[in-house]
């Protein structure tokens, strides 16, 4: 293994290791750690984040294609169909396909921040859904381990019941031989 290949390793190891001690702690301390994942605090967006998002849940819906669509044929259809000295941007149309560029060039950063953002917000879902996942494993273990000493502690008074009865039964049996012979005599 190379130097990077183990430094993430072990990276990933620590990372691992403190999620581990915050479920152990919370085990510990007898808190749920649903509570602080439902009650997360909140995201506090600048003004730019906000209006990426916007532009981003804007840009990949139906009403921005169909928009957009609209838009671009009636522009073609003007200039197609004005006199020249009427049109703004006759065929090839430069102009929109100048335009079309810009918007893409600056539409595809913006995406890109609000897309990156949600991936941010995945990482920590997934985080708390693994958190979750290792305490409830945790909380397995230790309710089987506490049912394994359950059922050891059955069966050995179990063993001292059967003991004291396997007693009982030779002290009447000697009572009832013993009646037996005085009986017979």
């Amino acid at each position: 293994m190379d130097k990077n290949t183990k430094f993430l390793i072990n990276t990933e190891n620590e990372q691992l290791k403190k999620l581990q001690q915050i479920v152990k702690d919370s085990i510990d301390e007898e808190k749920l750690l649903i509570n602080n994942l439902l009650n997360q605090p909140e995201d506090i967006l600048s003004r730019g984040q906000k209006i990426s998002d916007k532009v981003a849940r804007f840009g990949g819906s139906w009403n921005f294609i169909i928009l957009f669509g609209i838009i671009l044929f009636i522009w073609i259809a003007f200039n197609s169909l004005a006199p020249l000295k009427d049109g703004f941007d006759p065929y090839p149309f430069i102009l929109m396909n100048l335009i079309l560029s810009c918007i893409a060039a600056l539409q595809a950063p913006i995406i890109m921040m609000s897309q990156n953002r949600q991936e941010e917000k995945d990482r920590k879902r997934s985080e708390n859904d693994y958190l979750i996942n290792l305490k409830a494993e945790l909380e397995v273990r230790s309710l089987h381990h506490k049912i394994d000493l359950l059922i050891e502690e059955q069966v050995k008074i179990l063993f001292d019941t059967q003991a004291k009865q396997l007693e009982l039964l030779k002290s009447i049996e000697k009572k009832v031989k013993n009646i037996g012979r005085n009986g017979a005599s």
